[in-house]
């Protein structure tokens, strides 16, 4: 064999071996999602995410780059039907063939239901499902046989305890309840004034809260057994680059436990403050850090609140010193101004999905330290 022929070969041989490694094509739906299953394929290659950062996850029509990414994909990723109702169907028709992960009913998922109330005292007990018991440290991690080296997963330590914290993240992923709307007010039962009880549902008619709040990946726990997930799901699609994935997963999971205790940090100073969120969006955070809201403008679908539960709200922002008050970049600034009217409550702003910030590995750490950094600066 000649020097040029023994060379042409080996060019083919390696051009071979590229091709049995080169990455999948990966959809995933939103961006703090997105940025999970980056970190996870660092190095091998990028996921292309199906909704931007600024729209709504409830309620979103494809773009067609958008859905040719889904019709092109190996493998999708995203949360839940219940944030996401629409996008079943489209996973369903254009993915078909493709490997998709459901990350919301991923085992050791920690699930909280949703909150019902305007002002969360009845819900302050909840214990979320113990799907994430114990957070047996990601006990997912023990079926990598030949990846005991990644034992670092499971350690997840410092977190057990957040297992139980009750956050209403993410947003209007409920817009399969928008059709509630038009409920809000009693409208026509004028002649209910004076029954105070029923203001509780005056947001609810129709509409019963029922089931778990998907808005789960503010939970820095739900996080870390998400990274393992998702490698888990990657290397199975693409078994060459399994050592990287998981070996991503890890390092992923120890910046988490980083991120966690820097957060503490940030919010320790600012224990037993009051505040309310201009929706029940992110009951997973508040659980993880035991930093609590004490109400919620809306409900967790975002939808303008009725008077009676404005009252409520400032009620309570006289009853109990409130000091802060959080809107979103997505929704009306003069919902959240004209329940402070007539207060010394300051306001800021709250961005559970990563409006903003760049997509990558990093948006997700990002997004969760910017809640903590916002909520610190507003109280």
């Amino acid at each position: 064999m000649s020097s040029k022929t023994f060379a042409l070969c080996s060019i083919m041989s390696l051009s071979a071996g590229m091709s049995i490694a080169e990455a999948p094509q990966v959809a995933v739906d939103i961006a703090p999602v997105h940025s999970l299953v980056a970190r996870v394929m660092e190095g091998v290659g990028t996921p292309n995410l199906i909704i931007p950062a600024g729209a709504s996850p409830h309620e979103y029509n494809l773009r067609p780059s958008e859905a040719a990414s889904l019709q092109n994909a190996d493998v999708v990723f995203w949360v839940s039907a219940s944030l996401t109702p629409w996008m079943k169907n489209a996973i369903e028709t254009l993915a078909e063939d493709a490997v998709v992960t459901e990350l919301f009913e991923v085992e050791g998922t920690l699930k909280l239901p949703f909150r019902q109330g305007v002002l969360f005292e009845e819900h302050d007990d909840h214990e979320g499902h113990d799907d994430h018991e114990g957070h047996d440290d990601h006990e997912a991690h023990d079926d990598h046989d030949g990846h005991d080296d990644h034992d670092g997963h499971d350690d997840h330590e410092g977190h057990d305890d957040h297992a139980e914290h009750d956050d209403h993240d993410g947003h209007d992923d409920h817009e399969a309840h928008d059709d509630h709307e038009g409920h809000d007010d009693h409208e026509g039962h004028d002649d209910h004034d004076g029954h105070d009880d029923h203001e509780a549902h005056d947001d609810h008619e129709g509409h019963n809260h029922d089931g778990d709040d998907p808005h789960a990946w503010l939970s820095p726990d739900n996080a870390a057994v998400w990274l393992n997930a998702i490698a888990q799901t990657l290397s199975k699609v693409d078994p060459d680059n399994a050592s990287q994935y998981y070996l991503n997963a890890a390092a992923g999971q120890k910046e988490l436990r980083e991120l966690s205790t820097k957060i503490n940090g940030i919010l320790a100073p600012f224990e037993g403050r009051n505040f309310i969120v201009f929706h029940d969006a992110y009951q997973y955070f508040e659980k993880a850090f035991d930093f609590y809201a004490a109400g919620a403008i809306s409900l967790s679908d975002a939808r303008d609140p009725s008077p009676a539960r404005i009252a409520k709200i400032q009620n309570r922002i006289n009853e109990q010193n409130i000091s802060c008050i959080l809107s979103e970049p997505q929704f009306n600034p003069n919902i959240v101004a004209a329940v402070a009217s007539g207060s010394d409550v300051k306001m800021g702003i709250l961005d559970p999905l990563g409006v903003g910030l760049e997509l990558g590995e990093t948006l997700y750490f990002q997004t969760l330290h910017n809640l903590a950094k916002a909520l610190s600066d507003c109280l």
